[in-house]
């Protein structure tokens, strides 16, 4: 026969297991702060171009929640603002919402532009003008 205090000890996670030796705590602090710093940098990398830049930032802090109290904190903070803004898109007219949207394209557009523009010398402006001459 089991009890549940049974139940409950068999269903301890892989991580919990680790944080149970001295050592593999260490090393789990160690490997999910590596790890989390890495996303997070290539979060930051890929934030001025269109995709999923500020997402990968997220997981990134995601996966530094997985250890770390403040980066959990963190990460409820942007929950909480992420999902108010979306509410807040979702209760704006259509036009609002368009204006909101335009705005957005021609910021990244500009982040692109100048992100080509100064890392690799192209002018995509005068790129485009050429294509439709």
């Amino acid at each position: 026969m089991s009890t549940k205090a049974d139940e409950d000890r068999a269903r301890m996670g892989v991580l919990d297991k680790i944080r149970a030796n001295p050592t593999g705590r260490y090393a789990l602090k160690i490997g999910i702060g590596v790890l989390g710093g890495l996303v997070v940098a290539l979060g930051i990398v890929l934030i001025p171009f269109p995709g999923p830049g500020w997402a990968i930032v997220i997981l990134g802090l995601a996966i530094w929640a997985l250890e770390f109290a403040w980066a959990k904190n963190l990460l409820d903070f942007t929950k909480r603002h992420v999902q108010s803004w979306t509410h807040w898109i979702a209760r704006q007219s259509l036009g609002v919402r368009a204006i909101v949207g335009v705005v957005g394209m021609v910021f990244v557009s500009a982040v692109v532009w100048i992100s080509v523009k100064l890392s690799l010398g192209i002018d995509l402006v005068q790129v485009v003008l050429g294509w439709l001459d």
